[in-house]
Order: structure tokens, then sequence, then C-alpha cells
């Protein structure tokens, strides 16, 4: 209990700095605009009256940086002391509190306002950059039920899934995502495996195949056995190496930060020598020094070099991600100047991630093409296969009704097709087993399609066949401009995929990649992306 409530004031610790930061920015951000166009256009709109301690006449933009100038520096200030007394060290936050301060003290108001907005809005940055790597893990996180339902003595009994051992069964349900990794050892259904595997259509699994945790089970009721306990599953070790790679900072950020903390105390130190010790060595007032003390500490500030990199960095990935790529660290922005070259996952990244249907053989070419598709998908409106959803589309993208087409009995048998009448006619959607259980004869459909890699499915009415539907995941319009963009530059391409190696290389073939690698899962892409 105590772990929990530490992390949880922590985080609370967290929220609030964040808030006070983007108040910080807010505030400061105004007061640099509002006091800038005041002494710009009314001379800072003078008060009528002096200024206590800084015996100068008071104007209303004086008083704004004063009081956010003073607000910020002073909170800066604080944070950089606790860094100073806990683990005896002079920060960033120290010295830009000092400089703040001292470039106040010199009357340079506009220049201390502005070293502490770029500083703040930096460390908001940085704060947005962590929050987002964690919010990612969460999102991986919680694909995973908290709970699995065991089998014990032919009984359901929902157990949190730490608590599971390996050898318990499983019961998951159609609609339901798999909690654990383990072997079917009964039932037959088809499994969504895009989060681990990213293959692009639901795999048929039965007795003796291997689910994942995270999956998805689309159609039939499995029982599984449990053969690796919560921590240990395939998405675990996913979500482990999505929290590592955040870990990893840039080499120049680790510069930054080693600059920081020798070059720091050097400075303050000679500031203190100048003021402290030039005096009495060279002469002159203690006045005098300790303003160019102070002048040294703003000159030497090394806000610019500071705050670059930690901006430069979160600018790319924030560019980067609008435009569909993650980039999980600083370190990978800096060695993008090095790449020789670059590995794409297919399902998502180099194709859309869904089925759409690639073609239309007709048995009989005089007919049109619409009617097959009409039967196809008055039928497919009931089912959730992907398969089916890609027919379905392809007929609304053709204008046909569907509302208008009259379907009865409509029967879906997983794994194999779905059977109904349309406008009174038999008419069925599957694969060759399922035509042949019908008595439907589709020996010209299939033979139509023998030697394409796609996957198909026929279309019967009144048991002969009508035509086979080809579906494929259509490769991004954008994607083969990437690739020849990529080789003008000398940069090698590969493609890995949890797909067949024949629709891999049918997809490659047609983005002009050379090596490809298929058939593989998530552990198995990291050792290929290393060859």
């Amino acid at each position: 209990m105590g772990t929990c409530e530490e992390k949880s004031e922590k985080e609370k610790e967290k929220g609030h700095s964040k808030r006070v930061l983007v108040g910080f920015v807010v505030w400061l951000v105004v007061t640099i605009l509002v006091s800038g166009l005041l002494d710009l256009f009314a001379k800072g709109v003078p008060l009528g009256f002096t200024m206590p301690v800084l015996n100068a006449p008071a104007t209303l933009s004086m008083i704004f940086y004063y009081v956010s100038v003073l607000t910020a520096a002073i909170y800066i200030g604080v944070v950089g002391l606790k860094e100073l007394v806990l683990e005896r060290r002079f920060s960033v936050e120290f010295l830009m509190a000092v400089a703040g301060l001292g470039a106040l003290f010199l009357d340079y108001r506009f220049e201390a306002a502005t070293v502490l907005f770029l500083y703040c809005l930096a460390e908001y940055f940085e704060g947005y950059i962590q929050d987002r790597a964690k919010r990612t893990v969460e999102k991986i996180s919680k694909v995973i039920p908290e709970n699995a339902r065991i089998m014990s003595q032919d009984e359901e009994k929902s157990v949190n899934v730490n608590e599971v051992e390996t050898g318990s069964i499983l019961l998951v349900k159609p609609g339901e995502r798999i909690p654990l990794d383990g072997n079917v050892v009964d039932g037959f259904s088809h499994v969504d495996q895009a989060l681990v595997t990213g293959e692009s259509v639901p795999v048929p699994k039965k007795v003796n195949d291997c689910v994942f945790a995270g999956t998805l089970n689309t159609t039939g009721v499995l029982k599984i056995t449990v053969t690796k306990k919560s921590t240990e599953t395939l998405v675990s070790r996913i979500v482990q190496l999505v929290v590592e790679s955040q870990k990893r900072k840039a080499h120049i950020e680790g510069l930054v930060d080693k600059f920081a903390r020798i070059y720091v105390p050097i400075v303050i130190a000679l500031a203190v020598f100048t003021a402290g010790a030039l005096p009495y060595l060279i002469g002159g007032s203690f006045q005098t020094w300790f303003y160019r003390s102070l002048i040294l500490l703003v000159v030497s500030c090394p806000s610019a070099f500071i705050i670059s990199v930690p901006a430069t960095i979160f600018i790319a990935i924030t560019i980067a991600a609008k435009r569909g790529v993650v980039i999980k660290g600083g370190i990978f922005i800096e060695k993008l100047a090095k790449v020789k070259a670059v590995v794409f996952d297919k399902t998502g990244t180099l194709t859309l991630g869904r089925q759409s249907v690639h073609e239309v053989r007709q048995v009989d070419i005089t007919k049109a093409e619409d009617e097959a598709i009409i039967y196809a998908a008055a039928l497919d409106q009931f089912s959730n296969h992907p398969i089916a959803q890609a027919i379905v589309r392809k007929a609304l993208e053709r204008g046909i009704d569907l509302s208008k087409v009259k379907v009865t009995d409509v029967v879906e048998v997983p794994g194999k097709g779905i059977v109904g009448l349309v406008n009174d006619k038999h008419v069925a959607i599957g694969n060759v087993e399922f035509m042949r259980e019908l008595g439907c004869d589709c020996t010209e459909a299939f033979e139509i399609i023998t030697g394409d890699i796609h996957t198909a499915v026929c279309v019967s009415v009144g048991k002969v066949g009508l035509a086979a539907v080809c579906v494929v995941d259509q490769v991004r319009e954008d994607a083969l401009k990437a690739i020849t963009l990529l080789k003008q530059a000398n940069i090698k391409t590969a493609m890995l995929t949890g797909d067949r190696e024949e629709i891999a290389n049918d997809t490659a073939k047609s983005l002009a990649i050379g090596n490809v690698y298929a058939g593989l899962l998530p552990e198995d892409k990291l050792v290929a992306s290393k060859k």
C-alpha cells in the first residue's frame, strides 16, 4: 500500500509542476507582449510615483515585468536550491534563476522575462514528450483484459490475470480479447493478431494452434491452455521494449547534461570571484564589480544551448508524428543522419491495414460484375469478417442499395463462409471446402484464380459458381514515393511482416523493395532488423 501511495503522491507533484510551468509560460509571454507594446507606444504608462528600493519612476510595464520575473525566478530558484541541497550539484534551474534575477537587477527586464519564458517552455516540452510516451505504453497495456475466465471442473470462474498459473484452461468468447498466451485445446475461431504480428487478416485458430495475449477472438468460442504468465506474454515484452526505448536520450542531450554539470558551477564560481576578489586585486568599488559579475552571469548563461536541444527534438518528433511516423526517442532523431538502411513493417505502414476488393473474376464474362457484388454483399452485410466487410464496402462504393435486396435464412460458418437466400435464390460465399460441403459447383470459379496469391472466395448462386472475389491489403499511395526517395538517397530498404511469403513478395514487388522477411512475430522482427 505504501508504494502505491508514494507513486500517487509523485504523480500529483508531477501534475502540479506541469500546471505551474504552463502558468509561467502563459504569464511570461503575456507580460512580454503587453509590456513591450506599452513601452513602445505609451512609454510604459507612467504611474506618477517612484518604485521603492529601485528609486525609479514607476510604470505599468515595469510592474508587470517585476511581478512575473520575480515569481518565476523564485520558483525556479527553489527547485535549483533543492537539487543543490539534496544532490549537491548546481543545476541549470539555479543558473537560470540567478540569470533572470541578475538581468532584472541590471534593468534588462525584457531579457529576464525572455530567458525564463524559454526555459519554462523547454521544460514543458520535455515533460509533454515523457507524458506522451507514457500514454503510448498505457494504450498498449489496456488491450490486455484485467480478468481471465478460467474453467475449473466444468465451471467458469473469473480470476485476475496476474493470478492465473500456466496450465490453466481459459474460456474466450467471440468479441473478447485473449488474456494470456497459450495453445488452443478446443474450438475454432478467427483471431485478429494485428496488434502483435501485423497480419492484415484474422488468422484461423484450431486445436494445438498458439494464440497471444491482447489478440481479438472474432468468431468462435475457444478453450486455451495457458503457457505463459502475465509478465511473460508477448505483449508484455512489447511494452517493456517501448519503455526501454523511451529511456534512450540522444547523445547530444547527454552532452548537454554533462556540459551543464561542469559549466554551471564554473560560471557561478567566476561570478563570485569577480564580485568578491577583483575589487581587492584590481581595485574599484564592490558595487561596480558586483554589477560586472551579474553581467558575466547573464552573458555566460547557456540558455540557448540548453534549451535548443530538447526543443529541436520535440519539434522533430511532433512533425514526424503528424505525418504518421512514431519516433521513440531523441537518440533516434540524431542517428537518422547516419542511416544506411530503412526497415518497414508492412501492415498499416506500407499498406492501409485493411482488406479491399482487388478484383472480381466472373465465370460468365457476359454477365455484369455488379451482379456478383450484389449477391455477395447482400449476405456479407450480416458478417463481421474482414473479407465480408471489404465486399460490402465495394458495393457501397458502387452505389448499390442493399436495403432493396431481400435476404433470409442467413447462416455463417466460422472459418468457411456464409450462406442464405437472396431474392429467394440460394447464395453462398466461401472457400473451396465450404462450397463442397454445400454441393455447389464452383470448379470454374476457383480455376480462374489458380496461381493467384491473393485471398479469394467463391460466390455461388443456385449452387453454381458465379464469380471469384479477390481481396488484398491495399498499398498506400505515398509508399512507393517514399521508397523511391530513399533509393535516390542511396538508402537500402527492407520489409518485415507477419503475412505469408507470397503476399509479402507481391507487396514488395509493387514497391520495388528487394529484401523481404515474412511470417515474423514482433521478436523475430527485432532480430531481422539487426541483420
